[in-house]
């Protein structure tokens, strides 16, 4: 089996390498809690079997039904927040074309995204677009009364009542939701929306495998067969019977945390490779929601190369040593683009003239990596042979099973996110909210 790998040699000027191998039995006992579900938030561990449970079955009416909506549709928006929208998003941007959308001869429609913010003039041009284009809509909350996807779901649902009238409007639009019960459950048994239901054991941040990630990947066109092959490969490479040093999840939390303890605060994800902007979003909720408790926990951030060595570079390079950073490194490009000659040479390139553009970038990457490392910034790197479905599922249950095992070690329950709670009963309050009126008075004196 072809995997992801990775290589912690470039932190052994700031941290011990015989530390880390030390650390083996403390992190194999915390992914043992995981696995046996006696540590905290042993409610939230679904996404651990979603890999392996998923059957062809399920896999095909997904297809079944992203078919559907490709075949009547020029637009589909998918309608949610936070874990809702970030999975599917990281896949989609990491697998298409960076200018599909200008293609006239596209075969899949476009995937829009609503209620993943709460701004004015982003609804007002996104209902401009959708006037005169048919779409659908994948709206995605177990609640149904999440502030943002809501607002967006009744601007989209009265959109598509005019233009289709309430008959039609059944037949664009999918709820994944609770099984049972909530406003939007309510409201999909009602108009008779097609349902798919978020597991009552999984949360936002890990439901990339469920129908929250994979309808809204097949209806861009791509093999979530693959990416689910991929994720129960790495299900295999970090079971309880491997290695400390075979485990990449277990390494990558041992490092991250040891790290963490000699200092260095924040965690600078990396790419080299604009399509991986989104995965970067993805894993900064996953981590920071996950970690950010109890007055600890490493602050996640990311920065896409080489175009931000051109913004945050002298900061990473010189700037307060408190950082690491993870490199994601893609090994094999799908295409290949050759720097020409040019018979003047102003630009001074003729030296790199018949080489890869991707070589270059390497070279790039090469050349980061040493000057971060000399100028005191850790690197962990982690290769990806390619950026195709499979190595995307195999990344995304990586970065799960680490984040779940970092968790522990950290001595935070993973899985939970209580302080998300604080602005939305501020918000609340400040708008007037039923039931919120003593809270009302008590923020306005401190405004």
């Amino acid at each position: 089996m072809q995997k992801i790998s990775i290589d912690i040699q470039k932190t052994g000027g700031f941290i011990s390498l015989d530390e880390v191998k030390k650390q083996a039995g403390n992190v194999l006992a915390c992914q043992q809690k995981l696995h046996d579900k006696s540590g905290a938030g042993n409610d939230f561990l679904g996404w651990m079997e979603l890999p392996e449970a998923i059957t062809s079955e399920e896999l095909k009416t997904i297809k079944a039904t992203a078919d559907r909506l490709s075949e009547q549709s020029d637009v589909v928006v998918v309608t949610g927040i936070g874990g809702s929208y970030l999975g599917a998003r990281a896949v989609i941007d990491a697998l298409s074309n960076s200018f599909d959308f200008l293609m006239a001869d596209r075969k899949r429609p476009v995937v829009l995204y609503a209620g993943q913010n709460i701004g004015e003039d982003y609804s007002h041009e996104l209902l401009e677009l959708l006037k005169d284009k048919s779409f659908s809509v994948v709206v995605i909350s177990k609640s149904g009364t999440t502030t943002e996807p809501a607002i967006a779901f009744r601007l989209l649902k009265e959109l598509l009542e005019k233009k289709h009238g309430a008959n039609e409007v059944k037949n664009r639009i999918v709820a994944i939701t609770d099984e049972s019960k909530g406003a939007l459950r309510t409201l999909a048994d009602r108009e008779g929306y097609q349902t798919y239901v978020i597991p009552d054991d999984v949360g936002g941040r890990f439901s990339v495998l469920t129908p929250v990630g994979l309808l809204p990947i097949a209806v861009a066109g791509f093999d979530i067969e693959k990416l689910v092959e991929g994720a129960r490969d790495m299900v295999k490479a970090t079971a309880p019977d491997v290695s400390f040093e075979d485990n990449p999840a277990a390494v990558y939390a041992a490092a991250r945390n040891l790290l963490y303890q000699s200092g260095k605060k924040t965690e600078i994800l990396v790419n080299y490779h604009p399509k991986l902007h989104f995965l970067a979003e993805w894993w900064k909720q996953l981590y920071g929601e996950s970690e950010g408790k109890e007055n600890k926990g490493i602050f996640p951030a990311a920065v896409d190369f080489t175009t931000d060595l051109h913004s945050m570079g002298q900061w990473i390079q010189e700037g307060e040593r408190t950082i690491f950073e993870t490199v994601i490194s893609v090994e094999n490009s799908n295409h290949t683009v050759k720097v020409p000659s040019d018979k003047d040479d102003l630009d001074s390139l003729n030296y790199i003239a018949g080489k890869r553009v991707d070589e270059v970038n390497k070279m790039a990457e090469l050349g980061t990596l040493v000057a971060h490392v000399d100028g005191g910034v850790p690197n962990i790197r982690i290769s990806v042979p390619q950026l195709n479905e499979y190595f995307l599922g195999q990344l995304i249950f990586f970065f799960e099973k680490a984040c779940g095992i970092s968790g522990y070690v950290l001595g935070v329950n993973p899985f939970d996110q209580p302080g998300v709670e604080a602005y939305k009963k501020n918000m609340f309050a400040l708008l007037g909210k039923p039931g919120f009126e003593k809270e009302t008075e008590e923020i306005r004196k401190k405004l």
